[in-house]
Order: C-alpha cells, then sequence, then structure tokens
C-alpha cells in the first residue's frame, strides 16, 4: 500500500534585522491545504517516499529519508526567486514494498496538482519515483503529448523487470513500454561506463536514445550539448527533467545508492540545468516537470548531498 502525508509546517533562519531582503525559502512556502493567492507565480513540491525499488535492484536503501533531508537544507538556502513561491504539496510514502501502489498514487498526485503550478519539482526516494512522475504527467498533458525525458544520471536505467519487478534500475524502460516507441523521446547525459554493461549500451543504441558519457560531459562541451538540446526540444511538446544525484562526483554526492567514481562537476550540471530551461521555450508546455532521486541521507551525517540537492532545485524552480 501506499499512503499521503500531508504537508507539515518548514522552519528555518530568521534574520529580521534585514528584511524584507533577507528571506529563505521556508518563508516563501505555502502547504497544498492553504489557499493559494492567485496573483503570485507559484511552484509546487511532492516527495516520494520510497526504499523499494532501490532494495530490489540490490542498493544501498536510505532514500526513503529523502524528501524529509532534502526540506531540512532547502528551508535556510537563501531565496533570490523575484516572485517565484512554493507550494508544498506533502508526501507519498510506500508502505509494505509495494512500490506499484506508491507509483499508482504518484502519478495520481502529479496529474492532479501540475495544473495548480507552473512547475512541479517531486523529490524521491531512488529512481523509481521517474515512473510515477512521468505516468501522472502524461496523464495530464495526454496520450499524445510527446514528452522529451532529460536524465543527469550515472546509469540509463534502462533494465528490464526482473523476478521481482520494477526498480530502481528500469523506469525508463517502462516509460518506453508505457508510450510506445515511437512516442519514446530520451536523452540521457553523465553515464559512467564502468556501471553500465554493454547490454544496456546496445539497448540505447537500438532504441534510438541521445546519451553522453561522464567523460563527455565537461566545461568545453556545453556549446554542443546546448544545440543537442535544443535540437531534442525542438521535438517535443513537453521537457521532463530528472536528475539523479549520483551523476556527480562522489565528493559532492556521497549520500546516494552508488557513488560516483568520476561524475560530472556541479557547475557543469548547473549550467545544462539552465539550458535545459532555456531550450523547453520550443515545447508548447515548456518544462512542467523537474525532479531530483536517489537522495540517501543515512551515508551522508554532513548533508553535503541535500545541500547540493537544494542548491540544484533552486535553479530547476526559476
Amino acid at each position: 500500500m501506499a499512503v499521503i502525508l500531508n504537508p507539515v509546517e518548514w522552519q528555518g533562519r530568521l534574520d529580521q534585522e534585514e528584511l524584507p531582503c533577507a528571506l529563505r525559502w521556508h518563508q516563501k512556502i505555502t502547504l497544498g491545504n492553504q489557499e493559494i493567492d492567485e496573483k503570485k507565480i507559484y511552484r509546487g513540491l511532492i516527495g516520494f517516499c520510497s526504499d523499494e525499488g532501490v532494495k530490489r535492484n540490490n542498493g544501498r536503501v536510505g532514500a526513503v529519508q529523502g524528501p524529509a533531508a532534502f526540506r531540512r537544507q532547502f528551508s535556510n538556502i537563501a531565496w533570490h526567486q523575484d516572485d517565484c513561491n512554493l507550494v508544498d504539496f506533502g508526501d507519498i510514502k510506500v508502505e509494505d514494498g509495494d512500490l506499484e501502489a506508491g507509483q499508482e498514487l504518484l502519478a495520481e498526485r502529479v496529474a492532479a496538482e501540475i495544473p495548480k503550478v507552473s512547475r512541479l519539482l517531486v523529490v524521491g526516494g531512488g529512481h523509481e519515483t521517474a515512473y510515477g512522475s512521468f505516468c501522472g504527467l502524461h496523464k495530464a498533458l495526454g496520450r499524445d503529448c510527446r514528452i522529451g525525458i532529460i536524465n543527469l544520471d550515472a546509469h540509463f536505467d534502462l533494465r528490464c523487470p526482473g523476478d521481482l519487478g520494477a526498480s530502481s534500475g528500469t523506469p525508463f524502460y517502462q516509460i518506453r513500454a508505457l508510450v510506445g516507441e515511437e512516442n519514446f523521446h530520451y536523452f540521457c547525459l553523465g553515464l559512467a561506463e564502468e556501471a553500465n554493461t554493454q547490454a544496456l549500451f546496445n539497448r540505447a543504441d537500438s532504441w534510438g536514445v541521445t546519451y553522453r558519457t561522464d567523460k563527455q560531459v565537461k566545461e568545453n562541451d556545453l556549446k554542443e550539448i546546448k544545440i543537442e538540446l535544443e535540437n531534442f526540444a525542438q521535438t517535443c511538446d513537453a521537457l521532463y527533467l530528472t536528475i539523479d544525484m549520483d551523476v556527480l562526483p562522489h565528493y559532492q554526492a556521497p549520500g546516494v545508492s552508488a557513488p560516483a567514481v568520476r561524475g560530472v562537476e556541479l557547475s557543469v550540471i548547473e549550467s545544462i540545468i539552465g539550458l535545459v530551461i532555456n531550450s523547453s521555450k520550443y515545447c508548447t508546455y515548456g518544462l512542467p516537470l523537474a525532479e531530483i532521486t536517489e537522495l540517501n541521507p543515512s551515508f551522508d551525517p554532513q548533508g553535503i548531498t541535500a545541500r547540493t540537492a537544494g542548491v540544484l532545485a533552486g535553479q530547476m524552480l526559476k
């Protein structure tokens, strides 16, 4: 089964002596059960508390605490978004190992909340989060909508579901099965060659997936990546950006299921987020959905991974 956890009040540092120009994100939060001011611009947030996909994929569990760790760190990050506010719609929690029920409930909530905000951010949980998120966007925009998936990740996550069913390694395989080969638009950046078998590269090639390895995602590659993202966006009606925190170097994101030996530098990831947002102007529906996954605070006592996720989220919510 899966349950909905209602949002709770955010807390954080108050710089009263510096107001009104010393706001932090916890001061710009509206809870999902509160009235929304129609004159303001809102982004949205949903958490997906799940370890089941990582467990089925033989990874290090602990991502179930990811949304809570994210909120703790994000609450105190300084707010520089002009007139942008954030609606916290609470969490979906997977219980009794029923990942499928959790993904279905997440899809329902994503579909329901996307029309209320200008962009929705989902925070996982393992990368099994992506299947529920995509299903919600697919439901909200319609089955004929061409949704371009941009995944910043050390892994393809194109594995076939095994005996235990879907996992954190299968979401984009499942998405292709859902939308069909003609409507599967997938661009993966930051792959670690040593972490993906030849079978996965063969599948990606046969399915026409666009991808770059971590060695091909450097500062001097950004001009080419910009062109590739714009060309990709022009074939789509909407973009969906999902970031697996293990795309970053192990010292920048130690709190993940599988830390990267090499990874892609944070400054490059930030630049790519900006390029994705700019490329979304070519799409009818822009970038309605973004996502952060594989945030595992169990292996990050100093909270650097969650803090990094908060920095990235601030850019994704612009």
